[in-house]
């Protein structure tokens, strides 16, 4: 795909591996068009029922590239319109995340500092290994980290996501489930085994009905409570005129397995395509 992006395949989980280990996978102008274009290529993959997201190195990213920032003062106009440029890009990157059909896990080790933080707050759920750092630190050098402040508000409680903004204090993993920025924190050596057990429960589920949810679960985050549930009534009478599910629901009353669907698979594998069938994605 990319110089700075890789893309791995296992079944129907799709890995994006940013892979410029050199920068701790900072977010240049080039990583984040990588990472545009490669969700922009799994959105219209029905192949793919979850993604991945995970770094190379020693972190999952350090945010923006300081240097390649601070080379655009040289221009004429101080570098504002290469800055509008960069934050205008990232913005529609991250919310790319949330609008792509399919679960986005990120799978987070070392740092995840800044516009990084951002991107791991920005994804459905987060596995992170213990140790691993959040921070949106950017104050520490002078540069509130206000696009950051953006994902990370909304995935936190407001007052601790304030007090991390103001301070550039880090929080570890742990902390950081407290918070509920991240869902599941285990040893960095089961990182990727874990992360990928995740990513194979959800992809074993029914695609077009975790389509449907996923748009809807963050649809309704923006509603009122009546509005909620008006979109949500909607979204799950669409849900249930799928023919699969039908199949779901009389199963489940006789008491039988799905038909053409397999046996359960172990916690260390990941499905194939094949648990539904493929015009269910």
């Amino acid at each position: 795909m990319s110089a700075l992006l890789r893309r791995e395949s296992q079944g129907p989980v799709a890995r994006l591996v940013m892979t410029s280990p050199g920068n701790y996978n900072a977010l240049s102008r080039e990583m984040i068009a990588a990472l545009a274009d490669a969700l922009t290529e799994i959105a219209a993959d029905d192949t793919v029922r979850v993604v991945v997201l995970s770094g190379e190195g020693k972190a999952f990213c350090a945010g923006h590239d300081i240097r390649q920032m601070q080379a655009a003062r040289a221009e004429a106009d101080g570098g504002r319109a290469d800055y509008q440029a960069l934050f205008a890009a990232c913005s529609r990157m991250m919310q790319m995340i949330p609008a792509l059909p399919q679960p986005v896990i990120a799978q987070v080790h070392g740092i995840a500092t800044a516009a990084g933080c951002q991107l791991a707050a920005s994804c459905d759920m987060v596995v992170a290994a213990e140790g691993t750092r959040f921070g949106v630190n950017g104050v520490n050098i002078g540069l509130f980290c206000s696009t950051p402040m953006v994902a990370l508000s909304r995935a936190i409680p407001p007052r601790a996501a304030f007090e991390l903004l103001v301070t550039g204090e880090f929080i570890d993993a742990a902390r950081a489930r407290e918070l509920g920025l991240v869902n599941r924190v285990v040893p960095h050596a089961h990182l990727h085994e874990a992360t990928q057990a995740l990513a194979g429960t959800i992809a074993a589920k029914l695609p077009a009905a975790i389509r449907i949810g996923k748009r809807a679960y963050h649809q309704q985050l923006t509603l009122g409570l009546a509005e909620a549930y008006d979109l949500t009534g909607a979204a799950i009478c669409d849900n249930m005129m799928l023919p699969d599910t039908d199949e779901g629901l009389n199963a489940f009353l006789d008491k039988r397995a799905p038909r053409g669907r397999p046996a359960e698979p172990t916690s260390r594998s990941v499905p194939a395509p094949g648990r539904f069938p493929a015009t269910s994605s």
